[in-house]
C-alpha cells in the first residue's frame, strides 16, 4: 500500500489516500495534496503550528488540508510532514514541517466535499478519496 494515488478526473485533481491509522491517513493526505500537484520546496525546514476543531472526522480532514493549503499560499511554503500533539475525532493540534515553495505544477484553489469518501476498511486501515478544485 502506497501513501496515495492520483485518480482520473476531467477537470480537477482527485486522489485516493491510504493510512494504517487516522494519523497516517491525515499525514498521507497532506503529502498527497502537495505531491500530486507537484509542489516543490527548497532551503531549510520551516515549521508551522496549527490547531483545528471541526464537527466530525471528515470535516476535520477537510479543515486540516484547507489550513495547510492556506498556510502554503500565504507563507509560500510546501509541507511534507506533520507531527500531531493532539489528535481526536473532531480536533487536532499539530506542527507542519516543510520548506519554502520553489515551484508548483498545479495550483490548488481549494479542498472540496464533492464525492468525499472517508472510511475504515475491513482490515482496519483507512482510505479516503478527495477532490481538489484547480
Amino acid at each position: 500500500m502506497g501513501k496515495y494515488q492520483v485518480l482520473e478526473h476531467k477537470a480537477d485533481l482527485k486522489i485516493r489516500i491510504f493510512g494504517k491509522d487516522k494519523k497516517e491517513l491525515f499525514e498521507n493526505a497532506l503529502i498527497g495534496m502537495f505531491g500530486a500537484a507537484k509542489y516543490q520546496g527548497k532551503g531549510k525546514e520551516v515549521k508551522r503550528q496549527i490547531k483545528i476543531s471541526s464537527l466530525d472526522l471528515p470535516s476535520l480532514l477537510i479543515d486540516f488540508l484547507s489550513e495547510a493549503l492556506y498556510l502554503s499560499e500565504t507563507s509560500w511554503e510546501v509541507y511534507h510532514k506533520v507531527q500531531f500533539k493532539e489528535f481526536k475525532a473532531n480536533n487536532l493540534e499539530a506542527i507542519l514541517t516543510g520548506k519554502k515553495l520553489e515551484r508548483m505544477g498545479i495550483q490548488i484553489k481549494g479542498v472540496t466535499w464533492h464525492d468525499l469518501n472517508l472510511h475504515q476498511k475491513k482490515d482496519g486501515t483507512w482510505e479516503v478519496s478527495i477532490l481538489f478544485d484547480i
